[in-house]
């Protein structure tokens, strides 16, 4: 399932509900794309409007319901490929003192491969107010000459399928998760995919390994206890349904990864999906620091405490949940012996055969960051900008506009910069960006408004964010849609 907030989810929840601050409308929306083989493939999307963000009216038979009107426009460069507007009605409660429930809309949009952009605007029907709208990227990919993965939907539960409806795929009728947010009270994490073999010969015995893992998000490292593995004999579509009990999961960012091998252990196809775990229960006791022996080590040679400290908060940029929860609880008051064990674990998590140079490697990176990055009251590597710097590495392209006192520029007063990586997290994203704003005039702390990395903050409607830190009524209308074009063609054609 892409989201792409942490990803279009939380992205979605954060856009609607700041654009509307007087009880404002709430929702998530993820989305997923799947194949079938000799039609075509399609798109899922997945809407779920907050119950108690909703305004409730009474209907003809005395009960009290929300209604809300959704419009989707799938465009491909200026052409409309698909569109759809209808409403979306809640379930009908007693009275309006009653906690509105949650409820979910599921659409499909049969496209061919590519890359889209869906238009989405939700407006409450009960409310005099502006529609909430966001604009995000699609992209459909599933080629006709090797393997591929499906979307990977997350699942709130599924029963087997008796009339086929939009909720059907494989004898099955499933209802989706569509927040990728996994609080304590919610012990699985159950998921369906479909793998792809266009290269498929009636009768073939070949055989191949069918993998689903939970990884951590910031290290990519595979969590051993939640791993599924079975062997699959070659087939056109094949199906994996199935679930993890993470009732023991530590809370924090982690990926779930579906892959296909063939006979020499080669990856032949793979998807991942992210998501985020609130475990307070199985917290920094997931450090397990007393098996760690740092004596001879590069870490049994900080003798400093105030070195030790200091270098213990510069991994904040790079450190899971689990490791940021010991950080900020810790780096201020643990002992050195404690400090030098969560060092030497921290860096043999990166780096099992070569611990100490991953950490030469990175505090020098930390250097640089807080040569460039840092300000009156933050080091480099507490900046948004640092962060981004040491989490995912130097952009390969910085498309820098700065503040403007004569105007020569013709650009917004509010400096901005758009970074741009042809890829990060091991290859697994090409094409990303991150766009930053200055919160004020001369300032050097810029704050990351959007970026469509998974696991980040996403707003794609950052550049009306722009135009609020400008300040209401400082340009006409014309000027606005002139500094947007200027601003999407800096992001969408990065030099």
């Amino acid at each position: 399932m892409k989201k792409t907030a942490f990803s279009l989810i939380a992205i979605l929840l954060i856009a609607f509900t700041a654009s509307a601050s007087n009880r404002g409308l709430g929702a998530y929306l993820s989305h997923a794309s799947f194949n079938i083989p000799g039609q075509g493939p399609y798109l899922e999307t997945y809407l779920e409007v907050l119950g108690n963000s909703v305004v409730y009216k009474q209907n003809a038979s005395g009960k009290f319901q929300g209604s809300i009107q959704v419009t989707m426009i799938l465009r491909q460069d200026s052409t409309i490929k698909d569109f759809r507007k209808y409403e979306l009605f809640s379930p009908e409660i007693d009275d309006t003192t009653s906690v509105g429930i949650n409820f979910i809309d599921q659409q499909r949009f049969s496209l061919p491969n590519g890359l889209y952009s869906l238009d989405l605007s939700i407006a409450d029907m009960n409310v005099t107010k502006k529609p909430l709208v966001v604009t995000y990227p699609v992209s459909i990919d599933f080629p006709d000459d090797d393997f591929a993965v499906s979307g990977i939907q997350l699942i709130n539960s599924f029963t087997k399928t008796v009339n086929p409806n939009v909720l059907s795929k494989s004898g099955y009728d499933f209802v989706p998760f569509v927040d990728n947010f996994f609080p304590s009270d919610k012990s699985k994490l159950t998921f369906y995919a479909e793998i792809y073999n266009p290269l498929h010969k009636e009768g073939s015995e070949e055989k191949y390994l069918l993998s689903a893992f939970i990884e951590s998000y910031e290290t990519r490292k595979m969590l051993n206890e939640y791993i599924r593995i079975k062997k699959e004999t070659s087939k056109p579509v094949t199906v994996l349904l199935s679930e993890f009990d993470i009732s023991k999961l530590p809370s924090g960012n982690y990926n779930l990864v579906v892959n296909l091998r063939n006979k020499d252990n080669k990856v032949v196809a793979q998807n991942l999906t992210f998501f985020q775990r609130s475990n307070p229960g199985f917290g920094t006791s997931a450090l397990e620091l007393t098996s760690i022996n740092p004596a001879n080590t590069f870490a049994d040679f900080i003798t400093d405490s105030d070195t030790l400290r200091e270098y213990i908060r510069s991994l904040m940029p790079i450190s899971t949940e689990v490791e940021s929860i010991f950080i900020r609880a810790q780096a201020e008051t643990a002992s050195l012996a404690v400090l030098k064990q969560f060092l030497l674990r921290f860096w043999t998590n990166r780096d099992e055969n070569n611990p100490g140079d991953a950490w030469e490697k990175y505090k020098f990176e930390v250097r640089k960051v807080n040569a460039s990055y840092s300000t009156q009251v933050k080091k480099g590597y507490e900046t948004d900008m640092g962060r981004v710097y040491l989490r995912y590495g130097p952009p390969n392209t910085i498309t820098d506009r700065p503040f403007d006192a004569s105007g020569m520029l013709n650009d917004p007063s509010i400096p901005y910069q758009i970074w741009h990586y042809y890829s990060i997290n091991n290859n697994r994203e090409r094409n990303k960006k991150f766009v930053f704003a200055a919160s004020e005039l001369r300032v050097r702390d810029y704050t990351l408004i959007h970026s469509d990395v998974i696991g980040e903050i996403q707003d794609y409607d950052w550049q009306e964010q722009l135009t609020r830190l400008r300040g209401k009524g400082e340009q006409d209308a014309d000027k606005i849609k002139s500094d947007r074009r200027r601003s999407a063609t800096f992001y969408n054609d990065p030099f």
